[in-house]
């Protein structure tokens, strides 16, 4: 399993790269039908509302861990 910080770094950098993506996704999508093109978009937002919700959570629960934990984490 990964660590909290491992897993923290790789949702706030999925997250950037949805937004960053927003204006090229735009691009992408122009040529498809105005359905498919507001579904592509829905989709995208609600990956980036899933990513937000998560790293809230890894968040939280970042909040409530203990650095002086005994407890072994495995090796990479």
């Amino acid at each position: 399993m990964l660590s909290l910080d491992v897993r923290i770094d790789r949702a706030q950098r999925l997250l950037r790269m949805l937004e960053e993506d927003a204006p090229l996704l735009a691009h992408r999508v122009a040529e498809l039908t105005p359905e498919h093109q507001e579904s592509a978009r829905n989709h995208a937002a609600q990956w980036a509302a899933h990513t937000r919700a998560e790293l809230d959570r890894l968040r939280l629960q970042q909040a409530y861990w203990d650095p002086n934990d005994p407890t072994p984490e495995p090796a990479d």
